[in-house]
């Protein structure tokens, strides 16, 4: 069911959004300055291409204070803005009683792209298991 309504997800809204988070990350990183939200992008972008069967969650201690600032200021900058495109997105979706799990997953999006520092997605079946636990680093 998951890759079904990923499928559906790529088609109706999912391609588009992962390449404008692509496109961001790629804006972000020739900005030097700007890498941390750069890779963020790309993180998001990753989940936003395939998003059912993944969650969100936080990075064994990636949450320190040079995260929490950086999130603070994209969230002023892009943050905000992203979230209110991922509501009226969901709420597109929400009309057709099909397009309701691609809103749900829509909203899911949310989280990450208002905090984006910090975050690691992993497969929703696994949510407490990270690559840094099994010794991957």
């Amino acid at each position: 069911m998951k890759t079904l309504l990923n499928i559906i997800w790529l088609l109706f809204g999912g391609l588009w959004l992962a390449l404008g988070y692509f496109a961001a990350g790629i804006i972000c990183c020739l900005l030097v300055v700007t890498i941390p939200w750069g890779l963020a992008s790309f993180r998001i972008a990753n989940y936003a291409l395939w998003p059912f069967g993944r969650t969100v969650v936080d990075r064994p201690g990636g949450t320190g204070v040079f995260s929490l600032l950086g999130n603070v200021i994209w969230l002023l900058v892009a943050g905000i803005w992203i979230a209110i495109g991922h509501v009226v997105t969901a709420f597109a979706m929400a009309i057709t009683i099909i397009g309701i799990p691609l809103a749900i997953a829509n909203l899911k999006l949310i989280p990450v792209s208002l905090m984006p520092l910090g975050k690691q997605i992993v497969p929703s079946d696994r949510p407490f298991v990270t690559t840094y636990s099994k010794g991957y680093h």
